[in-house]
């Protein structure tokens, strides 16, 4: 269940990544209900639990607002008070002087230019906010965090902006027939009997060499070209010939030819030690 959960989790973190454009560190836009449920059930520090539930690094907010809104309730929530302070203050031009849910909800509008994910535990707020496109929503239960699913609406709006993207919008047609026309017009003939020769003589070569003005004029690529591997030939180092070593004959050979020509290599002479005979004295 736990592998599910995460599963889920990286998946809406990779639907608003790559459909609205959040990046890391992601802001997380907190209000005072968000920050005093952290508190009362001791999830700390604030940045780690959210960072482990987005999986990247966070950067935590809040607004002069809910902080003029948690000044207000006095003493039980002046521990949130506290945390709140400790977070950046987004910016808002309300001076701490509207309540805090419309607050957030003004800070976010215009499809939530600064990317907040907005953590909150009213309910009517979270309803209010999947009913715009691009804004994650955090809550916590006790002391766990939850990441929601991108709402019906926030699929349909990113589903929509992307076919929007693939087709080319009116102003853009009309710049780009524009712009073909005066290619089309520079590459056309001034006169008429130039073609009619070019026709007669090179017809062919001369409409290839206008098709290919035209296409490069618009930026348009032919077919990709593809390099063609040559045959390469054999190693040459495995041509070589076989080098041979000194004697070219093997002795053998050599053997036979000095037995046929009657020659004889001598060896060393070994000498001979000859006894003196000593004459013999007759008595």
């Amino acid at each position: 269940m736990k592998h599910t959960k995460q599963r889920r989790r990286r998946k809406a973190v990779t639907f608003y990544t790559a459909c609205y454009g959040f990046r890391k560190p992601f802001k997380v836009l907190c209000d005072g209900t968000f920050v005093h449920n952290l508190v009362v059930h001791r999830v700390d520090p604030a940045d780690r639990a959210i960072s482990n539930i987005l999986s990247a690094p966070v950067k935590l907010f809040t607004t002069r607002c809910v902080l003029e809104e948690l000044k207000r309730l006095g003493r039980s929530h002046s521990e949130a008070l506290a945390t709140a302070r400790s977070f950046a203050v987004a910016r808002c031009d309300h001076e701490g002087k509207t309540k805090a849910d419309s607050c957030i909800l003004e800070v976010v509008k215009e499809n939530n230019r600064e990317h907040f994910f907005v953590a909150t535990q009213d309910a009517d707020l979270r309803r209010k906010l999947k009913e715009m496109p691009c804004i994650p929503i955090m809550f916590g239960l006790r002391n766990v965090l939850f990441l929601e699913q991108p709402s019906a609406a926030q699929r349909k709006y990113a589903k929509d902006s992307e076919e929007e993207r693939l087709h080319i919008s009116e102003e853009e047609r009309k710049m780009l027939e524009k712009k073909t026309g005066v290619i089309l017009a520079s590459t056309k003939p001034k006169h008429s009997d130039e073609e009619e020769d070019l026709a007669g003589q090179d017809g062919y070569k001369a409409v290839a060499e206008k098709t290919q003005a035209v296409k490069k004029g618009l930026g348009v690529k032919d077919k990709p070209q593809f390099k063609r591997k040559k045959a390469k030939g054999p190693n040459p180092l495995s041509c070589l010939k076989k080098k041979t070593h000194g004697n070219e004959k093997p002795t053998s050979e050599k053997e036979k030819e000095v037995n046929e020509g009657h020659t004889r290599s001598r060896g060393r002479k070994r000498k001979r030690l000859r006894k003196s005979k000593k004459p013999l004295v007759m008595d």
